[in-house]
């Protein structure tokens, strides 16, 4: 029943208790109840809205981070020290080629790029970043970001 109330609000975080217990066969206070357990063992952390980025002015920026793992604390010493800078939207601990995945968000890209210059790579343990900054974002959270955006490719004469 969790996994099915998860799924549930996965696919919307605004769905009523009622409408879960209907669709589920049980009842709203089941629901509310099961609810407030995952939210108290942090199984559900908040709950958040799907935003279009053409409706911001904000520039986004995915950092790849390569480090040094800390005695006692290995990638995670590193990793909680990064997480606290409010231009940290995401962060991840990945397998590949470097070992943490940042989104990373500003008012412009010179903003980021003081960032990644002035707070992330003097860290101690950061070796090296790769910073790409976000063109266009066509799906997030299992959604397609519809954009109406169309134009008309030039004409080529010969």
């Amino acid at each position: 029943m969790q996994e099915n109330i998860l799924n549930l609000l996965r696919e919307n975080a605004r769905i009523s208790f009622e409408e879960i217990a209907l669709r589920l066969n049980t009842s709203a206070a089941e629901v509310k109840k099961i609810v407030a357990e995952l939210e108290k063992k942090n199984i559900i952390c908040g709950y958040t809205a799907i935003l279009n980025d053409a409706a911001s002015t904000k520039v986004n920026a995915l950092i790849e981070v390569k480090i040094t793992p800390q005695r006692d604390g290995g990638f995670d010493t590193v990793a909680k020290r990064i997480a606290k800078f409010d231009e940290v939207k995401e962060l991840y601990l990945v397998s590949g080629a470097y070992d943490l995945l940042l989104e990373v968000e500003g008012e412009s890209l010179q903003q980021v790029a003081m960032f990644v210059s002035g707070k992330l790579s003097t860290i101690d343990g950061v070796l090296s970043c790769a910073t790409s900054f976000q063109l266009k974002k066509y799906k997030q959270s299992g959604r397609l970001i519809e954009s109406e955006e169309s134009y008309e490719r030039l004409k080529v004469c010969p």
